[in-house]
């Protein structure tokens, strides 16, 4: 346990780090009205920073290994295959939805480490993200103003979903820059799943069930992400700080399968081998024909339909899997 709790303090303090780096740092921004249909308060823009669960088909016109926009990905999404690692919806798209508008930074294979995903050659690290995010703002900087753009931005949503590829690489501690300070307020930050469910993972035993091991792994880096949101909330009154749990998510999802309409919860709808987890889902191959019912699309990835299910959650839920408030209550505030 003494190596899995000391890469834990590392992902907390890296986490820590980063939403400081966040509140010091820019962002493209668009524009939005002000209320929804039923008068209630929305925010101008979501900004999303993640890895492939919530990528959009920012890897598209890189030189990499990890591209999702290719058929049979994106099968029941309208316009078919875009680079989302899903049949359809992500879980930030069902979030989005409530959102009058966004901008989606997030890069399949990318990590909060720099080095994570190297692998897959070409991908977009959390440094660059920010970047990215920064150079957007400038842009809008020139048009609209610094006061009008620091106002916009300080009613904005902010949402990091990355930790799992680092996992699955060295734990190491690059250094952050610090920029120049803007006007960020509510950050929306994800915690890691139960990646020991997961078709990749069960394919490597024997059993076909989840591995504890794996599950146990990610639950310091949980608990400390969730401390790290006590503590900027006391340090930093002015921010909102929301967790998703994502692996109480799932865990209920996975105890509740049934009410929730799923049945295949070991393998993926696409992919090959073993929990069709050995190898991921392949281009052109012919992917299950109930996917409403399966858990995951590929050796990695929820389907849509949960993914539509942990962004209602998350949206709309409970503190026992949004905490302390929900995506919907800091957008009112």
């Amino acid at each position: 346990m003494e190596g899995v709790e000391k890469s834990a303090f590392r992902f907390w303090w890296v986490l820590w780090v980063l939403v400081i780096c966040m509140l010091r740092s820019g962002g493209g921004l668009v524009v939005g009205q002000e209320a929804g249909d039923g008068g209630d308060v929305v925010v101008p823009a979501m900004f999303v920073f993640g890895d492939s669960l919530i990528d959009n088909g920012n890897n598209n016109d890189l030189t990499s290994f990890a591209k999702a926009n290719y058929f049979p990905y994106g099968i029941d999404f309208n316009g078919g295959p875009t680079g989302r690692f899903s049949n359809g919806y992500t879980m930030v798209d069902e979030i989005g939805d409530q959102m009058l508008h966004g901008v989606n930074f997030a890069s399949a294979a990318s990590g909060i480490l720099d080095i994570t995903g190297r692998n897959f050659v070409g991908r977009i690290p959390f440094n660059q993200q920010i970047d990215n995010f920064e150079n957007s703002l400038d842009r809008i900087t020139d048009n609209s103003g610094a006061t009008d753009v620091a106002q916009m931005l300080s009613r904005s949503i902010f949402f990091v979903g990355m930790g799992s590829n680092d996992y699955l690489n060295n734990y190491l501690m690059p250094n952050y820059p610090t920029r120049n300070e803007y006007n960020a307020r509510k950050f929306v930050l994800a915690g890691i799943g139960m990646m020991g469910c997961i078709p990749s993972i069960l394919a490597q035993g024997t059993t076909g069930k989840c591995s504890e091991d794996v599950n146990k792994l990610v639950l310091p880096f949980n608990a400390n992400m969730r401390n790290m949101i006590d503590n900027l909330s006391t340090n930093l009154p002015g921010s909102k700080f929301v967790f998703i749990d994502v692996h109480n998510m799932f865990q209920d999802i996975l105890s509740n399968a049934r009410s929730y309409g799923f049945r295949v919860l070991n393998r993926g709808c696409c992919g090959i081998g073993r929990n069709r987890g050995q190898i991921t889902c392949l281009p052109f191959q012919t992917p299950c024909p109930n996917r409403n019912e399966y858990l995951f699309w590929d050796a990695f990835h929820p389907t849509e339909a949960v993914n539509v299910l942990m962004g209602k959650k998350a949206f709309s839920g409970t503190p026992d899997v949004v905490y302390p408030i929900n995506i919907q209550q800091l957008a009112n505030i």
